[in-house]
């Protein structure tokens, strides 16, 4: 557990400003809220509060102050300089990271992970992330517990723990893609998703990370399909000599055939992509080859990236089972609501059906598993990001794939220890390691 003195605690009480960025320190939690309200009360009450326990309160309030420190919460820093470039979420407001410095060993290491959250289609779905931290960082938690593939703990996360550890938040709805200039003056949208991952990754090297000797950029969902996108991109920014490879976590969104016969996300895609201006952003070696939106599918990006690439996915991933095979758009008498909730409540015919779509998974990431550098963690539960907490990332509950934890199938991958591209047995119910759904951004 981190201490601190009370000097230290009252520093983290203000705001760390500069020209570029703003970080926040104020360590938050309902102890630490309540304590503030019941000092607020006896002060501003009529009765005299003697100065013994007024020093009480204050002493209770560090102890909880250090106690929240100790959990990993890692502050907002809020990337003002960026404003000034047009790169800000949908609402114009500045995009933001946690960031966990590293130490020792991992002192010029750096994990870029970007966070998840679908995307937005049009006016009105855009619009409707405007009030909510999908869209605006005004609407973001102050601080955040970096935990699995983040982790700060040398025993949850062995070989990145004490790196540099970022969490770069999520609030342009395009996977960081798109960079249009305009603004219509009715609805006050901005789409510069691309121009915020570039903002970030240009403060982060002026921070240190042009320095690096390790780095990877990651992501969860939304974020994972950015780390694709913008793999090779982020490798050609880094020190030539650095060791540079790209994670995705649940990011391998294919270009299946839903319910109906037709492709719903392919024409959810091209939305997103017209939209936000995305075409420019994407990958070249893609583009000049095929339409845009199928761009934003890695079965069609992969093949001509030239960056080390693991991925880790859920061959029953549970958004990909709700939004690709079976959308609520294709599904018009409702008859998969229950069945993509809860695999177990599928009948005999739709069992078949969605044991047809880790066919068209497992064809899809054949560009994956072809190349030796790439890595491959394909677990056959039905989940969606599971590199984000310390039990799925390396607990002993976790899921498994060939007996091994995906830190270790990652972390072995990463440092050349050892290959890994695996592939769990084929049906729903076969592997017991497989947790309980716990997010599905």
């Amino acid at each position: 557990m981190k201490t601190t003195t009370m000097a230290g605690f009252h520093g983290l009480l203000n705001l760390s400003l500069s020209s570029s960025s703003v970080s926040i320190h104020k360590p938050k939690s309902f102890f630490y809220e309540k304590k503030l309200s019941l000092i607020k009360e006896e002060v501003e009450g009529p009765h005299f509060i003697r100065m013994e326990k007024l020093k009480q309160c204050w002493s209770s309030l560090l102890v909880l102050a250090v106690v929240v420190i100790g959990t990993g919460a890692v502050p907002i820093t809020y990337l003002q300089s960026a404003v000034a470039k047009g790169a800000v979420c949908l609402d114009g407001s500045a995009p933001a990271y946690h960031f966990d410095k590293g130490f020792g060993s991992g002192v010029n290491n750096w994990i870029v992970h970007m966070e998840g959250g679908g995307w937005c289609t049009d006016v009105a779905s855009c619009s409707a992330r405007k009030n909510t931290m999908k869209g605006s960082s005004k609407f973001m938690n102050k601080d955040f517990g970096f935990s699995g593939i983040l982790g700060g703990k040398q025993n949850t996360n062995p070989d990145f723990y004490n790196w540099n550890r970022i969490k770069v938040r999520y609030c342009d709805g395009s996977s960081f893609t798109g960079n249009v200039e305009a603004v219509n003056p009715a609805n006050k949208l901005f789409f510069r998703g691309a121009r915020v991952w570039r903002a970030v990754i240009d403060d982060l090297m002026a921070k240190g990370m042009k320095n690096a000797q390790n780095a990877i950029l990651s992501g969860c969902s939304a974020g994972a399909l950015a780390a694709i996108l913008h793999c090779d991109t982020f490798r050609a920014i880094l020190p030539p000599t650095a060791r540079v490879k790209c994670v995705s976590d649940a990011g391998y969104f294919i270009h299946g055939t839903d319910i109906s016969g037709g492709s719903y996300i392919q024409t959810y895609y091209s939305k997103v992509v017209a939209l936000h201006g995305s075409a420019k952003s994407l990958p070249v070696s893609c583009t000049s080859k095929m339409k845009p939106e199928l761009c934003f599918f890695p079965q069609n990006v992969v093949p001509s990236m030239r960056t080390p690439l693991f991925v880790i996915n859920a061959a029953f991933d549970s958004w990909q089972i709700k939004n690709v095979l079976a959308p609520t758009a294709v599904d018009k008498r409702k008859e998969w609501k229950n069945c993509k909730l809860d695999l177990k409540k599928c009948t005999a015919a739709q069992l078949k059906t969605v044991q047809g779509f880790r066919d068209q998974m497992m064809r899809a990431l054949s560009p994956v598993h072809s190349t030796p550098s790439r890595g491959l963690f394909l677990d056959s539960c039905h989940a969606h990001c599971q590199g984000g907490s310390a039990a799925s990332w390396s607990g002993a509950k976790g899921p498994q794939v060939a007996n091994s934890k995906i830190s270790q199938a990652v972390g072995n991958w990463f440092y050349g220890r050892s290959a890994f591209q695996k592939i769990d047995c084929p049906s729903p119910i076969c592997n017991p390691t497989c947790p309980a759904i716990s997010t599905d951004e």
